[in-house]
């Protein structure tokens, strides 16, 4: 039962992901209404059965302050599926600013990525370019849609139309 639910805001706008318990309290409780089905079973009472939710639609719209995501360490990983940007290790892995900070670069989404311990050694306070490292994708600053693909883990077939 750690299989995630799409929740779309009134205006069938992705919002987030729940759990299918929380998806299930809200269509019981008349405060979402069911968008797909789930493929993968259903949710059994002792006298009844419900098809597990897939995607469901808050009966009302909320009004949802977007402030980003928050950029962080663990953010970081998940953006570069916890690959090393250099070599594509998974072992050891830190940050590297791209642009090293003692030559004034930033601590923001395009001057982070992921780098095992070796690879940001060998890069040291160069630029990839210096260093012959070229980078495997270029860092940018995710967005909702692309960030709750990431945290998904695995994608339901019918969340595509919703997330782009």
């Amino acid at each position: 039962m750690d299989q995630k639910v799409l929740v779309l805001n009134g205006d069938y706008t992705a919002i987030t992901l729940c759990s299918v318990q929380k998806a299930f309290v809200l269509l019981f409780l008349d405060k979402a209404e069911m968008v797909a089905k789930s493929d993968q079973g259903v949710l059994r009472t002792i006298s009844q059965a419900f098809p597990k939710p897939s995607i469901i639609r808050l009966a009302r719209y909320v009004r949802v302050p977007y402030k980003g995501i928050a950029l962080s360490r663990h953010n970081i990983f998940k953006r570069d599926q916890y690959e090393c940007q250099y070599c594509g290790s998974t072992k050891n892995l830190t940050l590297d600013h791209v642009m090293p900070r003692s030559r004034g670069g930033d601590s923001g989404w395009t001057n982070l990525v992921a780098a095992c311990s070796r690879c940001n050694h060998a890069k040291g306070q160069r630029t990839p370019a210096e260093a012959n490292m070229p980078l495997r994708t270029q860092p940018k600053k995710p967005t909702l849609a692309g960030f709750l693909k990431l945290s998904a883990g695995t994608l339901d077939q019918n969340w595509h139309a919703y997330l782009g």
